[in-house]
Formats: structure tokens, sequence, C-alpha cells
């Protein structure tokens, strides 16, 4: 391709065409809330399944499927000792927090229109549970196809992995149209791709209506004219990817937008919840919602949201620095490294998060000082007195105030 960050070139109307179906489809999937979006998320979430499952009983009898599938379970030596390589635990702990959208507000947005004493902690558990079998079940289907790639072009399969947008648009559907009726595949391929883009699209986008609308309560009343200019918003910050050469963009947000960004906002949030808010108060909470947590389980909780998990994700950040890589693409005859200018624009979508977090502090300072209210170390780090659920049972309000700790362990 002769598009380069020198000359991304014009917009591809057909791609631009495609991305304002999606968002309309979003913003109107959104514009009553969880209410409208709900009854779309049962078909988006469900039929990816189904998709996969009809795909495996398919791939599984092509030429090929067994060797692909007896080299995703059976790593050799070599494959084994990359796992002392950080990158590969760096690209796993991102993975997670794409795939579990955490630290992005998805997971949190969604379970606060839960009823009050709606199960967390087994629906916690079954999330990340269910979030990793399917990738675990994904990989079946995608070795299968893999070895059959590999077998009809006569190459060992290592020389077939590829990674990026390249495997899902390029090698894929090469796969599919070699299959017996390929249009069907095609077609059930493609279906399950859009609606797993709006599944996240959903998630992603309701976070920002609902952060909107808890900031300007005023704007609770106009629900779908907030989706429609979230919608709108989103539609225009990404046109740049939809230029010739905007595979460099998508690369480029792909490559910085969430990755040690990500994982300061993952450890600021479980330094601050546990440490800070303190763990006390969460088993606390978790009692007023009726949920009876083993014991067992409480210590496995302390244990990693105390230590486990911050140390890992500390020691991770650590070594993404240590271990910088500039940005590059994977997408022309000969790897691309992205110009110096390029790079610092992508440390810049990286620093955009980061940011929120140092200049919360002191506005939150100044607004209490304004309003005459304590600004000591103590009151800046606890809760208000309107903290709480709105109600415990049978609708009766919480008295103000933080509730008796009590010692659970």
């Amino acid at each position: 391709t002769d598009s380069s960050w020198s000359n991304l070139g014009g917009l591809k109307w057909d791609l631009v065409l495609c991305y304002a179906v999606a968002w309309a489809i979003v913003s109107l999937s959104l514009i009553k809330g969880v209410k409208s979006s709900g009854k779309v998320v049962y078909f988006t979430a469900l039929f990816p399944y189904l998709v996969l499952v009809l795909l495996l009983i398919r791939v599984a009898t092509l030429d090929g499927a067994y060797e692909g599938i007896l080299f995703y379970i059976s790593p050799t030596s070599e494959q084994i000792s990359k796992l002392q390589n950080i990158e590969v635990w760096s690209a796993a702990a991102t993975q997670i927090f794409y795939s579990l959208c955490t630290s992005m507000g998805g997971l949190l947005t969604m379970a606060s229109y839960n009823k009050f004493n709606n199960n967390c902690y087994r629906d916690a558990i079954l999330i990340a549970f269910i979030n990793c079998a399917t990738s675990i079940f994904a990989g079946f289907v995608v070795f299968s196809i893999i070895g059959f790639m590999a077998k009809q072009a006569g190459l060992e399969i290592p020389d077939v992995i590829q990674g990026g947008p390249g495997l899902v648009f390029i090698a894929y559907p090469e796969a599919v149209t070699q299959m017996p009726v390929p249009q069907l595949w095609s077609i059930l391929f493609f279906s399950m791709i859009i609606t797993l883009g709006l599944d996240s699209m959903f998630t992603l986008t309701e976070t920002i209506t609902t952060a909107i609308m808890d900031q300007f309560p005023m704007l609770r009343n106009h629900k779908g004219k907030v989706a429609i200019c979230s919608g709108l918003t989103g539609f225009f910050l990404g046109l740049t990817m939809c230029t010739k050469g905007g595979i460099f963009m998508f690369e480029l947000i792909d490559w910085y937008a969430a990755a040690w960004s990500l994982l300061i906002c993952g450890i600021t949030e479980v330094i601050i919840t546990v440490y800070v808010y303190g763990h006390r108060n969460i088993f606390v909470n978790i009692q007023e919602m009726e949920i009876n947590l083993p014991k067992a389980m409480k210590y496995y909780f302390l244990t990693t949201w105390k230590v486990l998990t911050p140390l890992s994700l500390i020691f991770i950040l650590l070594l993404k620095f240590v271990d910088y890589i500039p940005a590059y693409s994977t997408n022309t005859q000969e790897k691309y490294v992205f110009p110096d200018a390029v790079q610092c624009l992508g440390w810049a979508m990286s620093l955009v998060p980061v940011v929120f977090l140092i200049i919360g502090a002191p506005l939150e300072y100044y607004k209490r000082k304004s309003e005459g209210k304590s600004t000591d170390m103590l009151s800046l780090l606890s809760p208000s007195d309107e903290w709480g659920p709105s109600f415990v049972k049978n609708g009766v309000k919480k008295p103000a105030g933080q509730p008796e700790l009590v010692e659970l362990l």
C-alpha cells in the first residue's frame, strides 16, 4: 500500500457508511438506556456462541483440523519457554483487561442497574470463568481453521499463524471461502464479528452516557439525546480510521490507548478501594446485600485484593516501561515503525485517563473548600454521609453515616 502517516489518503465511503450504520444501531439501542439495550444484548451476546458451536462442528471435519487442535493443546518446550518472556504476561494482562472490561467502567455501570440484593459474588465468579472458558473454546475453532489453512497451503502451522486484524479480515475469510457452501459460513462468520463488536460498543457507550447523566442529573430525562450525542461524538472521533490508511490509526490506538494507562487505572482502583475505603467496609456492604461469603473466599479476596493483584499489576507496569517497543504496523510489505511524532500522539492518548486521575484530587479539594467543607486528609479520603445504598430492606431509607464496621474474619 502507498498509504503512510504522511499520506493517510481520503475517506473510504463504504467504510464510513458501515461505520455510521454501526453507531446508528448502538445509539438507537441505547436510546432508552438498559431497558432497550438489554433486549438487544440477549441476541448479540448469545448469537456468537451459536456460531462458534456451528463453526466448530463444521471445521472439525476439515482436513488439517486435527493437526491444528493438536498444536493448540500440546505446546512444545520452545513455546512453553516463552512464558519466561514478560511480554507474554503483559499481553495476557492487557487482554484480560480488554475482555473483562476491567477498569473501563463497563462492569460497574451494568452492575449499577441490578437490584440491590443481586448476588454480585456469584456473578463475578461466573463472568470470570465464562470469559476464560469462551477464550479456550474459541481457540479450538481458531486452530482448527489454522490447521486447515496450513494443510491447504502446504505450510507448517506456525508459518500460517498471524495476529492483528489480518487474521480476522484476511486469513479467516480466505479459509471460509474454501469450505463447502462458503456463502453460508461467510454470513455466519461476519455476523458473529459484527455482534461481538456491537456488544463492546453497547457496554462502553452505556458507560459514557451513564457517567454523563450521573454527573449532570438534569440530563436523566433526556437519555435519548445523550445517547445520540455520544454516538455522534464517537462517530466523528473515529473517522480517521475510515481513511485509506486508517489501519495505521487503528493500530496506534490498539497499541497505546489501553496499555500502561489501563494498568495505572486498575492499580489506583484496587488500592483506593481496599486500602482507603477498606476491605471491612466492602464486606459490610456485601453483608447488607444479604450475600453470605464463605470464610475461605474472604481470605481469597483479601489475598488477591491486598497483595497479589496490586503487586502483579505494578510489576507488569514497570516492565512495560522497561521493555517499551515503539508502535509499528505489520500490514505493509515490511514492518513499518511509526514516526516519532505519531509515537508522541500515542503517548498523549495514553496520558488522557491518567491526567483525569491527577487533576481529580485538586478539583475535589477546591470544590470542598469553596463549599466550606473540611479539607483535611481524613475528610478527603472518607465517604460522605450520603454514601451507601438508598435502602437496605423493604424500601427503608438507610440512616446517614457509615455502617458500623464488624470483624468478619
